[in-house]
């Protein structure tokens, strides 16, 4: 669940990339990060985000446990794709709705824009990845005042599918979390689903004893491929995950 206080996306300063194209795409609270391998037709990006935006504002309007539920809710069966796919993910992951608008935007956007020829697409919405490339790429990976800070990165290998990279914080940024994790990263091949999942596992951790548990949560909801949590100075990780 985000929240309505805005903080500076700081760590977009550290983004480096000699062979995409980058650009920077606001719509009202969405605060997109955009990096492929074409210029990207900024009409066609805004008018899909405004579009997505608007289907799930007009479905709050309809029902307004979808903006503030903190539970999984049941949809209307002709509601829009994007709402329907939130409500799925959520209810993976038993938390609200709305913990997944940001890993939804990205991704829909994301297909949009390989549906329309983009090879390389990497789309960063507060922390939460849309990434499908044709090169390795590293997604580093921030955590305050723990020492793994800035010190470590996922090392992503080309391949045929998607994948969501998205990361939840109970000590950083602008999520609403009742953990206390510095990070919480998760990994699938549905960034709605990563979303979800980081938000639920980083309300589990409240100590470094709670890491095995948040792993076994991650480890069993269908679809996750790997996780990684950082405590502190704790680090623990699981899955199809390669760190350099």
């Amino acid at each position: 669940m985000k929240s309505a206080k805005y903080q500076k996306r700081f760590y977009r300063d550290w983004v480096y990339s000699k062979d995409l194209f980058q650009e920077r795409i606001e719509v009202r609270e969405t605060d997109l990060q955009i990096l492929t391998d074409k210029p990207i037709d900024k009409v066609f990006v805004l008018g899909r985000i405004r579009d997505y935006r608007g289907q799930i504002e007009k479905y709050i309007t309809r029902d307004k446990r979808f903006l503030t539920s903190l539970k999984p809710i049941a949809v209307e069966i002709n509601s829009p794709p994007i709402v329907r796919e939130m409500a799925r993910a959520s209810g993976k992951a038993n938390v609200g709705p709305m913990a997944t608008v940001a890993g939804a935007i990205a991704q829909f956007l994301g297909k949009d824009l390989l549906r329309k020829g983009y090879k390389d697409v990497i789309i960063e919405n507060g922390g939460d990845i849309f990434l499908k490339t044709t090169r390795p790429v590293k997604v580093g990976i921030y955590s305050g005042r723990s020492k793994f800070s800035k010190k470590i990165a996922l090392k992503v290998k080309p391949k045929n599918s998607a994948l969501g990279i998205c990361a939840s914080s109970g000590t950083i940024g602008h999520s609403l979390s009742f953990g206390c994790a510095e990070s919480v990263v998760i990994i699938s091949m549905d960034a709605i689903l990563s979303d979800a999942v980081a938000t639920a596992a980083g309300n589990i951790i409240h100590s470094a004893n709670d890491l095995p548990k948040g792993i076994a949560f991650c480890r069993a909801i269908k679809g996750v491929s790997a996780a990684l949590i950082i405590f502190k100075n704790n680090l623990f990780c699981w899955g199809d995950i390669e760190l350099v």
